[in-house]
């Protein structure tokens, strides 16, 4: 009886005509004690799915930071600030690694609590032998709002309320109708000098530095916030108003007037949105992009929509390079600003 069956070569010749697979083994991952960010995230390169990604949203972003005459747009939502990334914003902003920020009014809420005393603590989103409705009932009864695990006292709303009434609506007051921008930097202006003045533990944040460092915060859905009730409130009593217009003329000058323009996107909703339309009006699109985000694709919505739905409507250019990471922000912005950095560093 004869055997049919052919034993595999040995060579590659069952390779022949592939024209997608290429020999590019998934190596695997070595961990050490004491390695540095930037060797673990060498070690993700030779790994697959999520870790790959990871390792080429750090080369992407790096390379976006360091290029020459690359204006770097940073959409910001979710809740980044209550849950303790908002000095990493902050420092980005510091060593010019953001030009423009695009952000909810919710982080501005929390990010403008911390600067004048303020802090969110931390929480548990569920508690034993107890459901999750009694739990927030008990915790509404003590007058505590959750984030998640996270928990913040409301009476620090109320030092909010008497921050903006205090020392930022009255400096636009005469001013009538401003721009979100003006707003925020108003804002930004009167976080700094009382951080400093009560000598606050915690440092000044984010619309503090962007104030300092003349980057422009555009909040676009402000009136989606805290924030945004107080400036509806001030306004049924005083000419003070915001034209929810004007910053998109400012906003599309930068974008129109960047030789080069790179966007890093945490997160989804109106920030990402706002960050990336802003290309449809001028005559080149985004060089570089990095998402960041948990929302699935598959469903259609624009926070999970990948970056290469984004270069169809010519929002990115054809050459652009980017990624975009599904993950949960508060793990993956750390590791990629650290790898980012310690890639800048060499």
């Amino acid at each position: 009886m004869t055997d049919d069956h052919t034993e595999p070569s040995g060579d590659n010749d069952s390779e022949a005509g592939r024209e997608e697979f290429s020999h590019d083994p998934v190596g695997h991952a070595t961990i050490t004690a004491g390695m540095s960010v930037a060797e673990l995230v060498e070690e993700y390169a030779k790994a697959g799915i999520g870790a790959q990604t990871i390792h080429e949203a750090v080369d992407i972003y790096a390379e976006m930071l360091a290029g020459e005459d690359v204006r770097n747009f940073f959409g910001l939502a979710g809740a980044m600030v209550p849950a303790g990334m908002r000095r990493i914003v902050s420092d980005l902003i510091r060593d010019g690694h953001i030009d423009v920020l695009v952000t909810t009014g919710a982080n501005l809420t929390h990010d403008s609590i911390e600067a004048i005393g303020g802090k969110h603590h931390h929480g548990r989103e569920s508690v034993p032998d107890r459901s999750e409705r009694e739990h927030d009932e008990q915790l509404r009864d003590e007058g505590v709002d959750r984030i998640y695990n996270v928990y913040l006292p409301q009476e620090h709303f109320a030092l909010f309320e008497n921050h903006l009434r205090s020392e930022v609506f009255p400096e636009l007051a005469d001013e009538g109708t401003v721009s979100i921008q003006r707003f925020t930097e108003q804002l930004g202006k009167a976080n700094s000098k009382r951080n400093e003045r009560d000598d606050v533990d915690e440092a000044p944040g984010i619309a503090a530095t962007a104030y300092e460092h003349d980057v422009p915060i555009f909040c676009p859905a402000v009136q989606d916030s805290v924030l945004g009730i107080q400036a509806w409130v001030y306004s049924q009593t005083s000419d003070f108003s915001l034209d929810a217009l004007a910053d998109m003329t400012m906003l599309n000058d930068l974008a129109h007037e960047s030789e080069r323009a790179g966007a890093m996107v945490v997160g989804g909703g109106v920030p990402k949105n706002y960050v990336l339309q802003t290309m449809l009006v001028a005559p080149d699109a985004y060089d570089y992009g990095v998402q960041l985000t948990m929302d699935p694709p598959r469903t259609g919505g624009l926070s999970g929509a990948t970056l290469d739905e984004a270069r169809s409507w010519g929002k990115l250019e054809p050459s652009a390079r980017n990624i975009s990471v599904y993950g949960d922000a508060t793990v993956t912005l750390p590791l990629v600003v650290a790898g980012a950095r310690d890639a800048l560093a060499e």
